[in-house]
């Protein structure tokens, strides 16, 4: 099919520079956890969004110089010949789909921990950063000045000499150059602080050195917080932001536009929970108006109409994506090609970002199995070996694992069979998806409905069936099937079984009518009385998740949270506005509290703090430490029970059990995947189906084959040699 004329804006080629790129699709910088060290990873993750169609990819943040490191995360380095040597192999594979290849030049100044080369940052002024722990900068005199604006245009030669195209002087996320722009940092009184056209200064200069140093070969842009939310602290788009964009616009050819800081970089990186695609267009619309270059801006631009109406109207002229690009590294060529159906859509929920956090390569997508194993496992996201056997394949179960799984098996052309007891495919995602601030997530659920129809009408011989009646041992022996996968998910925990005691919790039993697991809640079996009391063992959503839905459904909540309220959150950028949230809808939140046994209404609960600082040895059956006193009793109408989970792995229990009888039934396996193996996040069930299809034919596809590494080896030459290729499974 060939794209709607509507589209056509979307693909017009625009001058950048002394660059052309190619259409006005743009993966702006974003992290991945590859930096230098991986250039395998870093070449064949975005290499791969130039073949899907983006006219131009980007690095994540690049340091320029090792007094700005940000380990324990993974930021890429041009540090030297070697960092040119490793990232050339990005810029080569970019420029063989046409596509332009950007280096986001960093300094972060004081938040640059610098935990491994263990410098210290300079900065405008000296401060602690709020967004790291303990990390100060040095105060800048002029030579300081002198000196890192020479690191940046050394960082551009070496750039330029790695083959890349725009070369960014880096200003969102309140590094440097923003540092020096905004008042919040910068209190000098020299010719660099004070008013907006001293405080632009060092911005300016260091634009203008950088593009003198290689204008000619390569465009300059730079990443520009136009608004660091913060009111008349900060930058105001309005106020500074505008003036600023007027003082640097001749030493620019692209700015990328953003909001926001570094200490709450969700409002950047805006999870769904809180904002829709193009939330940030309120400020960024300002830039056009001033500058004379193309503008670019990010806000999870997920659907073409919007991008066509962004443009049109004139707001951005370029549309810039990181996590989309992330979901469907070949969502511009499926546009192109009217396929705009088969797009893997960002849910938004921010579990790439969370890796990253976190400081483990590689990134993940909840969306996109393929996500971070390009190199590593060879995998292409829209490529997939065919089948290796004739064998047929049921799949008990389409939630994320299961659909995936099966979704994958169909592709490679094997004959599958999925059944499911619900009506709908998705699983888990279904309730999940019905949370506030949650429905994008059904995108995930929405995407393999979609392809799983269009490959049932292609192989005539699979099938799915819903609405199944629940499969037992024996119908799985009888079924006739080659190989079986059992992907039948997992539930909460009815008995309070949890994470720090790894018991249940006397007292507690989700069979009485003021006891609940979250699957009661979706179910609606059971009234929730008015004075609800939600005991929270787990780390990420769904404590907080269900305590707005509660509250906005008129109940008085209290969280009794023995886990970290909602930690998770703070690696997907989710916590900020999540406690906000709580307290706006006056949700009552005890933090660091247990509880030891519960009746009908009521709970008892403790500091799990309280007492026993002092431990000592008091002979055995004694406990070392003081008994704890804060013991008490809590009321309640309804408790909820977020306590932990368990899998729903009775059906490959009894397969397993009954192993002897697989070959007189014709079965050559059986396999367990995603919460059925373990309780895990969404994209990592998802991941575990996708493996297993990728490796049915391994004979352990259990467990997954190793994976190519990039090690530097004792004894041998640390750069690699020969030709450098990207093999992708076929």
């Amino acid at each position: 099919m060939a794209r709607d004329p509507k589209y056509d804006i979307l693909f017009e080629p625009i001058k950048i520079g002394p660059k052309t790129l190619r259409n006005r699709f743009y993966q702006v910088p974003h992290c991945i956890g590859a930096g230098s060290d991986k250039p395998g990873f870093q070449a064949a993750h975005r290499s791969i969004k130039a073949e899907g169609g983006w006219g131009g990819i980007n690095t994540e943040y690049c340091s320029i110089h090792p007094e700005s490191d940000d380990t324990h995360r993974v930021s890429a380095r041009i540090w030297d010949d070697g960092d040119i040597r490793n990232l050339s192999a990005m810029t080569e594979h970019i420029h063989k789909h046409g596509s332009l290849a950007g280096v986001e030049m960093w300094y972060g100044a004081s938040h640059a921990p610098c935990m491994e080369s263990r410098c210290t940052p300079r900065g405008p002024s000296q401060y602690a950063s709020e967004f790291e722990m303990q990390t100060y900068c040095h105060e800048m005199d002029q030579d300081d000045i002198n000196e890192v604006q020479q690191f940046y245009v050394e960082a551009a030669k070496r750039s330029r000499d790695a083959g890349f195209d725009i070369i960014y002087v880096y200003g969102g996320h309140s590094y440097l150059p923003l540092q020096f722009l905004s008042p919040y940092y910068n209190k000098r009184t020299d010719k660099y602080g004070g008013s907006i056209e001293n405080r632009a200064r060092f911005w300016v200069e260091t634009l203008e050195k950088v593009k003198n140093a290689v204008g000619d070969d390569c465009a300059i842009a730079t990443r520009f917080a136009c608004d660091t939310l913060y009111g008349e602290d900060s930058i105001e788009i309005e106020r500074d932001g505008l003036k600023f964009v007027e003082l640097a616009d001749p030493f620019i050819d692209l700015w990328d536009v953003n909001i926001g800081d570094i200490a709450e970089w969700g409002e950047d990186a805006g999870p769904s929970r809180f904002y829709q695609q193009g939330h940030q267009l309120t400020w960024q619309k300002f830039v056009k108006t001033v500058s004379k270059k193309p503008v670019l801006g990010v806000g999870r631009f997920t659907d073409p109409e919007k991008m066509t109406e962004v443009i049109r109207s004139g707001q951005l002229d370029i549309i810039g994506a990181a996590r989309p690009s992330i979901s469907d590294p070949f969502l511009p060529n499926k546009i192109d090609e009217g396929r705009v159906d088969d797009v893997r859509v960002c849910i938004g929920c921010n579990v790439c970002i969370s890796r990253w956090e976190i400081g483990g390569p590689p990134f993940i997508c909840t969306q996109n199995a393929t996500a971070g194993e390009e190199y590593r496992r060879g995998w292409h996201p829209e490529k997939f070996p065919k089948a290796g056997s004739e064998d047929s394949i049921l799949v008990v179960g389409a939630g994320p694992s299961g659909g995936e799984c099966a979704r994958v098996l169909m592709e490679r052309g094997y004959t599958v069979h999925l059944v499911d007891q619900a009506e709908k495919i998705g699983g888990y995602v279904n309730d999940v998806a019905t949370l506030p601030g949650l429905g994008e997530w059904s995108y995930h659920r929405d995407y393999r409905e979609t392809q799983l129809e269009k490959l049932v009408k292609k192989n005539k011989n699979s099938q799915i069936a819903l609405s199944a009646k629940p499969l037992t041992v024996d119908d799985c022996l009888e079924y006739g099937a080659d190989k079986v996968v059992i992907a039948t998910g997992s539930s909460w925990n009815t008995d309070g079984t949890n994470a720090a005691t790894h018991d249940p919790i006397p007292g507690i039993d989700a069979s009485l009518p003021t006891h609940v697991t979250p699957e009661q809640i979706f179910a609606g079996k059971k009234e929730i009385g008015k004075n609800v009391v939600i005991l929270n063992y787990d780390p990420y959503y769904m404590a907080p998740s269900l305590a707005e839905k509660l509250a906005g459904d008129g109940h008085d909540v209290t969280v009794v949270s023995a886990a970290p309220f909602g930690h998770y959150m703070h690696f997907t950028l989710e916590a900020p506005n999540m406690h906000r949230r709580m307290h706006e809808m006056h949700v009552n939140i005890l933090g660091d509290t247990a509880a030891s046994r519960a009746e009908a209404n009521r709970l008892e609960i403790y500091d799990v703090y309280g007492d026993g600082s002092v431990r000592e040895y008091r002979g055995p059956g004694k406990l070392p430490r003081n008994e704890n006193k804060t013991h008490r009793w809590i009321e309640f109408d309804t408790l909820v029970l977020v306590t932990g989970r368990h899998s729903n792995d009775e059906l490959y229990r009894g397969l397993k059990a009954r192993k002897d009888e697989w070959k007189d039934n014709g079965i050559k396996d059986v396999y367990v995947i995603g919460d059925a193996w373990a309780p895990k996040l969404i994209a990592d069930a998802t991941f575990e189906g996708h493996r297993l299809a990728r490796e049915i034919e391994e004979k352990r596809a259990q467990y997954p084959k190793p994976y190519r590494r990039e090690v530097a080896t004792w004894g041998a030459p640390h750069m690699p040699g020969g030709e450098y290729e990207i093999e992708y499974q076929n």
